[in-house]
């Protein structure tokens, strides 16, 4: 059998799939289904204080679309091309309530060698430090707090945060790790001009692992409507995404060494996917689009396919991390090939 376990931090995952937080992760029966595909963890629905945070949950819509922008089938089988587009809130419950569930799930998933994830979106610093001490007073392993949701700036006064300044993420950090001495993971946004320095803030604050990167905000036209779809802007995430989320993962693996972990999101749809973002210096994948839109299999087939390329190309999991993040070259150091620009030129324009 392939030796498919990652390590991130003290924490040992059987494989290196995790599904991320989102609305398929927000009740007891969400967290039971994903624990049944064989991930190595499930990150539980975000909470935080805020009454304006819940109130959007209300307004939740999604689209699916294909890489010509058009509408696809909400079917669970999207085409390999299908990107979301959508808004959201967070969850709606008690924390006291949620907190207990989630609790027990990973009391459950403890017996069979996974993980459920505790999430935190910050609003309140004081506040999030708390909610974090009642995680932990519950009983959960690992605490994820994302300081990077996509539509922070666009969101209701007060509602989330989305922090881009390194001293902030420093501090914020500092004060959780202050706050628990259970395994903090801290979700970057990806819409800054230097994320991997942010996972530098990150670490330096006391962060035993760091999850780049977060959605983007968008806006899309409809051309039949000419109105935007769903009314407004929304975070997007595609398959197209992969390759930005690889080259920050990279970046930032040169910021904060190759010893400390990294993980990757935004972008992943398949087994293959993950050991593309393990090659750029991830040692777990996150997949929260990919099982929102194709639902519980798509992280199952993930774990199968990771699995299989293991076993055909030898080798175990850890050993994949980063490969090929560290064969990179700079930029101008290329091959002597005088004149070959031309082949990419149409031979009329010559």
């Amino acid at each position: 059998m392939p030796d498919t376990a990652v390590d991130i931090g003290v924490v040992r995952l059987a494989n290196p799939v995790i599904i991320g937080s989102g609305d398929h992760a927000m009740t007891a029966g969400g967290l039971r289904a994903g624990l049944a595909t064989g991930a190595g963890a499930v990150v539980a629905k975000s909470l935080n204080e805020s009454e304006a945070a819940k109130r959007q949950l209300d307004g939740s819509d999604h689209v699916l679309l294909d890489s010509l922008w058009r509408p696809v089938p909400w079917d669970f089988d999207p085409p390999a091309d299908a990107m979301l587009f959508g808004r959201s809130g967070l969850h709606q419950a008690p924390p006291e309530d949620w907190i207990a569930e989630v609790a027990a799930a990973d009391r459950d998933a403890a017996r069979s060698g996974q993980y459920v994830i505790g999430s935190i979106i910050l609003a309140d610093l004081d506040t999030a430090c708390g909610l974090a001490r009642r995680y932990q007073a519950a009983g959960i392993r690992i605490l994820e707090l994302n300081i990077g949701a996509p539509h922070g700036d666009e969101a209701a006064p007060g509602a989330i945060v989305q922090e881009r300044a390194a001293t902030r993420v420093r501090e914020i950090t500092r004060r959780l790790r202050e706050a628990v001495t259970i395994p903090l993971w801290i979700k970057l946004t990806g819409q800054s001009e230097d994320v991997a320095g942010l996972a530098l803030a990150a670490k330096e604050g006391g962060a035993d692992a760091v999850i780049v990167m977060g959605r983007f905000m968008a806006l899309v036209p409809d051309v039949e409507t000419r109105a935007p779809m769903l009314g407004t802007a929304g975070a997007i995430g595609g398959p197209w995404s992969l390759a930005l989320t690889c080259r920050w993962l990279a970046q930032s693996r040169r910021k904060v060494g190759r010893d400390f972990p990294l993980l990757g999101t935004n972008g992943a749809r398949s087994g293959l996917d993950v050991a593309r973002f393990l090659l750029a210096g991830a040692s777990a994948v996150e997949m929260t689009t990919a099982v929102m839109a194709g639902g519980f299999g798509a992280a199952a087939r993930a774990v199968r396919d990771f699995d299989g390329y293991l076993a055909r190309t030898g080798g175990a999991a850890r050993d994949l991390v980063g490969l090929a993040a560290d064969r990179q070259v700079g930029y101008g150091v290329q091959p002597d090939r005088p004149g070959y620009w031309r082949d990419f030129v149409p031979a009329e324009s010559r």
